[in-house]
């Protein structure tokens, strides 16, 4: 099954085997000028990839021919970024779903502002890895500036020095703005394979980082954002 509204804008493909939640998407997408294609199952999804070459996908993941996760590789594989949004609510499970390229994660039930939010956000960053207009070589939150070009960090327009690790955590997170990043990932990236259990390790970049940048914000509005048991995130909408 399939619809389409707005050509113009990005395509999104809503692939979840329940007719009423694809409406609800459907109509909430169109409305916000999204091009709009839609799967039941995950053969459909597959097949609806490779017709309409879709943007994102909005992925469930107990779909009735397969497993949403094991579809999942193929397509983030086609570059299409992936949001999954599933009633599956397990750390284990989110944590598999980012580590096979999720783009984020949506726990159902969910509010349709927030999906727009993370569709903006997840198509934001697919459109930095795919070095295409509108890609961010400086991004920015607060007073603070991330130049990722020049390896340089400012606050309120001077210079801020990070350790060597503090800066390469802050860099990951920046390089996938907006999009969780697991425990795993960062370690293995930073800290190199052996440390993926060093969590700790993150716990103290994360708490040299804040001091650092964000002593000045009130409680609970700092944009480095720990997901529990998850991973982290760059909130660039919390500046």
């Amino acid at each position: 099954m399939s619809g389409t509204a707005e050509p113009a804008g990005p395509g999104v493909l809503i692939v979840d085997d329940d007719p009423a939640i694809r409406a609800l998407l459907r109509h909430t997408l169109a409305q916000a000028g999204y091009g709009v294609s839609e799967a039941g199952t995950a053969a459909q999804a597959l097949a609806q990839r490779a017709a309409q070459a879709p943007d994102l996908a909005l992925l469930d993941l107990g779909l009735p021919d397969r497993d949403g996760l094991e579809i999942l590789p193929q397509l983030v594989a086609a570059g299409l970024a992936v949001v999954v949004l599933s009633a599956r609510d397990a750390t284990a499970e989110k944590v598999a779903a980012l580590d096979l390229g999720a783009s984020d994660y949506v726990t159902k039930p969910f509010d349709p502002e927030e999906i727009l939010a993370r569709v903006r956000t997840a198509l934001r960053h697919r459109a930095r890895l795919a070095g295409v207009p509108g890609g961010q070589a400086v991004l920015r939150f607060a007073d603070v500036e991330i130049d990722l070009a020049a390896r340089q960090v400012r606050k309120a327009g001077a210079e801020v020095h990070l350790a060597p690790k503090e800066y390469a955590f802050l860099a990951e997170l920046a390089g996938n703005a907006g999009r969780v990043v697991t425990h795993a990932q960062l370690l293995r990236t930073i800290w190199g394979p052996g440390h993926e259990t060093d969590v700790e390790y993150l716990r103290v970049a994360a708490r040299g980082i804040r001091r650092k940048l964000e002593s000045d914000r009130p409680p609970g509005h700092s944009a480095l954002r720990n997901e529990p048991g998850i991973g982290y995130r760059l909130d660039l909408a919390r500046g």
